[in-house]
């Protein structure tokens, strides 16, 4: 693949998006334990300040994407850089678990507002044909930012002082704040919308297909958890592998999607392409899960190999996943509404990613072998729904909205 997409926009939008996604890295690698060894919150505290945090994300998604409909999102997007990167230095500077939830949902808030920005932007500041593509940029470049923020944190945690925490992270705020400037050149083609003289103003929710497609996608993505969460502590508690496996399989994962994220979106540029992927994605993500079981209970050659098989059945689902996403997303969203419809799809992946921890572990770690063979026919089942919502969707909007006859 490419390392940058050609010169544009599109190019523009991802190089900005390597510098806010290492401070993001940075920041998730030390923050659990900076909050807990340095601030001297309880585990239960972060958890619940994450919590609030991800509701707050829930709920400011598309009146977001609607004021970067109406505003225009340039001045949107900077807005919510600049605000996402001074909080995020700010967060590092509580003291206190009231502190860490009001500037944490404050963060979520900005973040919230800059998404709905970013998704009107590549809307109007690309070529329809070329918007999926430009995600999977994004997403491929998010990891190499996120991968690079982890090595800069992973000194913060060597050195385990607050001194040693402080030191990494502040420049994350002006670095954000910095590359704001650098949306200027992506925005000349997006201007702000007038809203509508009747009817509802946030008409993604009253959207019932859409609203439903972004149910399902939301609840998919938990199995971003299945790496992160629920993976580790099964290698480390349920089999024989080794326990630095994690790290192997999660280096993996990274690398596979830098290469061919892009590759994989090809195949979801059209409605009916993209509803088929996610097709796809829920059946090789139902897979992982029952190779991910299946693990537990063989020697460790053989739990080695599930898992590394597994894990590799997961990332191809989360390729497809990803692009189905866009390319729905973008495909049903009005010509005068992108924002908001991706306020409204980032609505979703932020339930998701609220009801995820407490979802993955209480079935694969609570039931075992059992819950793991549940989660399968979850995603299995998710994304065999997302084909017949994508038909009503389309029933619902001009025929010429649909770019492939195909079957879906």
């Amino acid at each position: 693949m490419r390392l940058l997409p050609p010169p544009g926009p599109a190019r523009i939008l991802t190089l900005g998006t390597l510098v806010r996604t290492t401070g993001r890295g940075l920041w998730l690698v030390a923050s659990a334990l900076f909050l807990t060894r340095s601030v001297g919150l309880s585990a239960t505290q972060v958890g619940v300040g994450l919590t609030i945090s991800a509701l707050v994300g829930v709920l400011a998604s598309t009146p977001s994407g609607y004021l970067a409909d109406r505003v225009g999102p340039r001045g949107v997007q900077v807005g919510g850089l600049i605000a996402a990167g001074v909080l995020t230095a700010a967060l590092i500077t509580v003291r206190s678990f009231p502190a860490f939830v009001l500037v944490g949902a404050a963060t979520a808030l900005a973040d919230a507002v800059e998404r709905g920005g970013r998704g009107a932007l590549i809307a109007g500041a690309v070529p329809a044909d070329q918007r999926v593509h430009t995600r999977a940029y994004l997403r491929a470049t998010t990891n190499v930012g996120i991968s690079v923020g982890a090595v800069l944190g992973g000194f913060a945690i060597a050195a385990d002082t607050r001194t040693g925490y402080l030191n990494p992270d502040p420049g994350h705020g002006g670095g954000v704040a910095g590359r704001s400037g650098d949306l200027r050149p992506a925005a000349h083609r997006r201007a702000p919308v007038d809203a509508p003289t009747r009817g509802p103003r946030l008409v993604a929710l009253r959207d019932r297909p859409f609203l439903a497609f972004t149910l399902l996608d939301g609840l998919m993505s938990m199995h971003f958890s299945l790496l992160t969460l629920a993976l580790p502590l099964w290698i480390a508690g349920h089999t024989t592998a080794p326990v630095w496996m994690i790290s192997v399989l999660t280096l993996v994962n990274t690398v596979l999607v830098v290469l061919l994220q892009v590759r994989a979106a090809r195949a979801a540029v059209t409605l009916p392409g993209a509803a088929r992927a996610s097709r796809r994605a829920g059946a090789v993500i139902a897979l992982a899960c029952v190779l991910f079981a299946a693990s537990g209970a063989l020697p460790t050659p053989g739990a080695i190999g599930l898992l590394c098989v597994g894990s590799l059945a997961h990332v191809i689902g989360e390729l497809w996943h990803s692009a189905a996403g866009w390319g729905i997303s973008f495909g049903l969203a009005p010509a005068d509404a992108h924002g908001q419809y991706q306020g409204t799809y980032g609505m979703g992946y932020e339930l998701g990613k609220m009801l995820a921890p407490v979802v993955v572990t209480s079935l694969a770690l609570g039931w075992g072998v059992p819950g793991w063979l549940v989660l399968a026919g979850l995603f299995l089942l998710l994304g065999a729904l997302v084909p017949p919502v994508v038909r009503w969707a389309g029933r619902t909007r001009p025929t010429s909205r649909v770019t492939e006859p195909a079957t879906i």
